[in-house]
C-alpha cells in the first residue's frame, strides 16, 4: 500500500507540473498576488485538455496494478515455499482414523516416591460409608472421590453402595458390576478397603452410623474441619447422594490416585467383560475398524439440558414435565443454551458432522445409548448416513435378555465397546465421554494415546 500510495503521489506531483506549465503567467503569483491574478481577467489563459488528464491518470494507475500484481504474486511465492518448508510438502494426507499427536499421551497414575503407605484397617480412624448416586458413570467418579477422601481421612472404605432409586430404577450392587476381590487388592497401597463393617464392631456401637451430606465440590480442608471430627467421634460415618462431593483442585498424589482407581482398580466382573468382548468380536468380524458413538438423547437428559430439538409443542411440554422433578433448576432460554454449545447434538447433526469429518457411508458405526427421544424417527437421519449400524441389541439379542432390567450392567457392556472401537464419538462431553478419552490415553500399548477433538459439543477420540 505504502508504494502505491508513493505512485499516486508522484503521478499527481507530475500531472499538476504539466498544468503549471501550461500557466506559466500564473505560476509564480498563483499564492501571493491572488488579486492581480483574479484582476487580470481580459488577459487569455491557455487551459490543458481534460483527455490529456485523463490519460495520465490512466497511465498512472495501470502502472500501480502492474507493480502491485507482482508484489502479490511474489508474496504468494514465498508464502507457498514457507509452507513448503514447514509442511515438507505441499498436500499432506490426514488419516481420519489415527492421530498424530498419540505418542504424546502417556499414563501418568503411578505413586511417587513421596506416596506414604496406608494406614491399617485397625489403627484407621474409622469407616467410611458411601452411597453414590446417578447412572453408571456417575457413580463410577463418586466411587473414584470416595477412594480419595478415605486417604485424606485415613479412614477405612467399606465397599461403595450403589444407587437403586434413581430414574434407571437399577437394582444392582457393586458385586454385580464390578470385581470386588480385584478393586480390594489393587488400592492395597493406598486405602484400606472392606467389604462389609465387621458385625462386632457395629454391635458394640452405641448409635447407629453418623449420616451426612456434604456440599458439591469440596476441598480437603472441608473433610478435615468437619467430617474427621464427626468420624474420630462415632467411628462409622455415611455420605448420601455422593456425586461430584470432592473439588478437582487436589495436589498431584491424590490426582495420580484418582487415576488408579478409575482407570485401574474399577473393573467389570468376567461375565460384564465377556458380552462385551462378545460384541467386539462381532463387529470385527464384520469389519478391520469401526467407530463408536456414545448417543445421550434419553428423555430426561433432554429436559435437563433445557433445550429445544424441533418437535414443536409436543416435544416442550413433554421435556417440561420431565424437568419438573428437579426442583432446584433454573428456567433456561433454549436459544441461549443452544448458542452457548451447551446443547447436545441430534442423532442426524452428529451423523452429519462425521460424514463432513470426512467418514464414508461404509464405514461401520456402533452406537451406545439408552432410550432415545423419539425412538426410530430420531435415529432414522443417521442411519440412511451410515446403514453400517449396530447396537449391542442387535449383535447379542439373546444374550442380554437376562440383562434388561439392569441399565448399570448394559451400559457397562456399552463402555466396553465403546473403549476397544478405533474411534470414539459422543454427542455430549459427560461422565462416560471424560472417564473413556482418560482410559485410552491411560491403558498403554492395548489403547496407546489417544487424542480428543472438541467440535461444537462433538468428543472425538481415535487412536
Amino acid at each position: 500500500m505504502g508504494v502505491a500510495k508513493g505512485w499516486r503521489s508522484r503521478f499527481i506531483s507530475a500531472a499538476l507540473g504539466l498544468s503549471h506549465q501550461n500557466h506559466k503567467h500564473n505560476t509564480t503569483g498563483f499564492n501571493n498576488n491572488t488579486t492581480a491574478s483574479c484582476a487580470s481577467s481580459s488577459k487569455t489563459r491557455k487551459s490543458v485538455p481534460w483527455s490529456l488528464v485523463c490519460g495520465f491518470m490512466l497511465f498512472g494507475l495501470g502502472l500501480i496494478s502492474l507493480f502491485t500484481g507482482h508484489v502479490a504474486s511474489d508474496l504468494d511465492w514465498y508464502s507457498q515455499r514457507s509452507l513448503l518448508k514447514l509442511n515438507g510438502r505441499r498436500h499432506e494426507s490426514i488419516d481420519i482414523w489415527k492421530s498424530k499427536y498419540s505418542t504424546v499421551y502417556y499414563g501418568c497414575s503411578e505413586r511417587g516416591p513421596r506416596f506414604a503407605p496406608p494406614v491399617k484397617e485397625q489403627s484407621s480412624n474409622g469407616y467410611l460409608l458411601i452411597a453414590a448416586s446417578g447412572g453408571l458413570n456417575q457413580q463410577r467418579t463418586g466411587i473414584t472421590d470416595a477412594v480419595v477422601v478415605a486417604r485424606i481421612l485415613n479412614a477405612t472404605l467399606v465397599i461403595p453402595e450403589l444407587d437403586h432409586h434413581s430414574f434407571w430404577k437399577d437394582d444392582s450392587d457393586f458385586i454385580n458390576i464390578f470385581d470386588v476381590d480385584w478393586f480390594i487388592s489393587s488400592l492395597a497401597k493406598d486405602v484400606p478397603v472392606v467389604r462389609r463393617v465387621p458385625d462386632d464392631y457395629m454391635r458394640s456401637m452405641e448409635k447407629p452410623p453418623y449420616t451426612m451430606r456434604v456440599p458439591r465440590k469440596s476441598s480437603p480442608e472441608y473433610y478435615l474441619d468437619e467430617v474427621l471430627p464427626i468420624l474420630l467421634r462415632r467411628h462409622v460415618v455415611q455420605l448420601t447422594k455422593f456425586d461430584y462431593r470432592l473439588t478437582s483442585d487436589l495436589d498431584e498424589e491424590l490426582q495420580k490416585l484418582r487415576c488408579r482407581v478409575n482407570y485401574h482398580a474399577l473393573r467389570f466382573t468376567n461375565p460384564i467383560q465377556e458380552l462385551g468382548q462378545r460384541v467386539v468380536m462381532r463387529m470385527r468380524n464384520m469389519t478391520d475398524r469401526f467407530v463408536s458413538i456414545h448417543l445421550r438423547f434419553e428423555p430426561d437428559m433432554l429436559a435437563f439440558s433445557g433445550c429445544y430439538f424441533g418437535g414443536g409443542d409436543k416435544e416442550r411440554n413433554e421435556l417440561a414435565a420431565i424437568r419438573k422433578r428437579w426442583e432446584t433448576l433454573p428456567d433456561l432460554s433454549p436459544e441461549g443454551e443452544r448458542m452457548r454449545g451447551k446443547c447436545p447434538l441430534t442423532p442426524h447433526e452428529v451423523g452429519l458432522m462425521l460424514r463432513a469429518l470426512g467418514f464414508d457411508n461404509d464405514t461401520y458405526v456402533y452406537v451406545a445409548s439408552g432410550e432415545i427421544y423419539g425412538g426410530e424417527d430420531t435415529l432414522r437421519p443417521l442411519k440412511e448416513l451410515f446403514p453400517n449400524f449396530y447396537t449391542k441389541e442387535m449383535l447379542i439379542p439373546q444374550e442380554l435378555k437376562p440383562l434388561l432390567p439392569y441399565s448399570s450392567r448394559l451400559a457397562a457392556i456399552d463402555f466396553i465397546v465403546c473403549e476397544a472401537s478405533d474411534v470414539f464419538v459422543t454427542n455430549n462431553n459427560g461422565n462416560m465421554a471424560k472417564i473413556l478419552a482418560g482410559r485410552r490415553c491411560e491403558l498403554e500399548p492395548m489403547l496407546k494415546c489417544v487424542y480428543e477433538i472438541t467440535c461444537i459439543i462433538l468428543h472425538i477420540s481415535v487412536r
